[in-house]
């Protein structure tokens, strides 16, 4: 995929997100989106940010650490988001490499990033991953146990900044969205992380803050 594009791709996420916040009587700008570059190296996510995007998602650690230092030596108002699972052993380097944590979903987790940020001084916002469909193989927390990990989370010092999910594959989302929605209600969060290339639409007309987005802008994530 050529640097024109990523560009192109990029415009018309944007322009459906406005239209999905329209629709659902929101204001454009209620709604941050976050491309996802997992697998995409440099030279793929620069045409974007020499569009004027700034909001950045990676699902692992490692491959963070590889390339956006580079970057945010260029660019200083980058924001990074971790929106894939966390080991515990890898929180000094999550809190120091990412401006927010989107999968937090374990008490012990907290717990090691509670650690990290009192040792390093780093305190990136914190979403809460909720696993709304119950699945096994899938990270979040279950629907029963939301209130008590904020409360935890909250108490062990993090900034809890709202909530985040990935639905079944194989089940009409609006179900699973307006689930977190209600968890964040009642705990007085306004984050609301949920909504990915295939039903981002759906997520904002249930009050989506932010949208992670790659396959639309990037294609197909390279192995």
């Amino acid at each position: 995929m050529s640097a024109v594009n990523v560009a192109d791709n990029l415009e018309a996420v944007q322009a459906e997100i406005a239209a999905a916040a329209r629709q659902a009587r929101r204001r454009t700008g209620s709604v941050t989106l976050v491309a996802v570059t997992k697998t995409h190296d440099a030279h793929r996510i620069r045409p974007a940010i020499d569009a004027g995007h700034r909001v950045f998602g990676e699902n692992r650690v490692q491959e963070a650490a590889s390339k956006w230092p580079a970057l945010r030596q260029e660019w200083d108002d980058l924001e990074l988001h971790l929106v894939g699972a966390l080991q515990t052993n890898k929180a000094v380097d999550a809190v120091t490499l990412f401006d927010v944590i989107e999968s937090v979903d374990r008490p012990r987790l907290v717990n090691a990033l509670a650690k990290a940020m009192a040792r390093t001084g780093c305190r990136p916002k914190c979403f809460i991953q909720v696993n709304t469909g119950e699945e096994e193989q899938k990270a979040g927390c279950l629907p029963g146990d939301a209130d008590d990990l904020i409360a935890g989370a909250r108490s062990a010092g993090l900034d809890v900044a709202g909530l985040m999910c990935i639905p079944p594959f194989d089940e009409e989302p609006s179900s699973h969205f307006s689930l977190l929605a209600g968890i964040a209600r009642r705990n007085g969060l306004e984050g609301l992380s949920m909504g990915m290339s295939a039903d981002y639409a759906t997520a904002i007309a249930h009050g989506a803050t932010h949208v992670r987005v790659g396959t639309a802008i990037f294609g197909s994530r390279r192995s």
